[in-house]
């Protein structure tokens, strides 16, 4: 549990609208994750506000293909 709400502090955020999503995907999807889906996760979680609002609006190209099973539950979030 203590990585559950150590996660959800890290998912509050400057822009309210990552705040909105990302507050969704914990709630419909964070207990779901595998081990390396948490793992990428975090690696977005560290991505500044902007970066990982353009990754999510799908304005930037996602670079690591790791990372795109973790962006598309944030895209439906």
């Amino acid at each position: 549990m203590k990585d559950y709400e150590r996660a959800r502090w890290r998912c509050r955020r400057g822009m309210l609208e990552l705040d909105i999503i990302l507050q969704r995907f914990m709630d419909q999807y964070y207990c779901q994750l595998g081990s390396e889906e948490l793992i990428q996760f975090e690696r977005l979680l560290s991505l500044a506000d902007n970066d990982l609002w353009d990754l999510i609006c799908a304005r930037k190209p996602v670079m690591d293909d790791d990372l795109l099973p973790v962006i598309k539950l944030l895209q439906n979030s």
